[in-house]
């Protein structure tokens, strides 16, 4: 799971946000949480772990587990045009 800043509107990253997105190498990359860094400094202890344990179980999801829970609206598909 990858942590990343997010720059907000007049407020730069620093004032920002933070993500936590899952990420394996291919095609699956899935958007897990996201906080206001004015809101709160950080995420620890057992919501971390299941956020952890979420990312790994979207992960592991193949293609049939992802279009019924997209058909289910559990996940919301984007897709994104390569410019390359």
């Amino acid at each position: 799971m990858l942590k990343k800043r997010v720059s907000l509107a007049g407020r730069g990253k620093r004032g920002g946000a933070r993500t936590l997105i899952a990420y394996r190498q291919g095609n699956k990359v899935f958007f897990v949480y996201g906080f206001a860094k004015n809101i709160r400094a950080n995420i620890q202890g057992a919501e971390l772990k299941a956020l952890k344990a979420y990312a790994r179980v979207l992960l592991g999801y193949g293609a049939e587990e992802l279009r019924k829970a997209i058909k289910a609206g559990a996940l919301i598909k984007i897709e994104v045009e390569d410019g390359g």
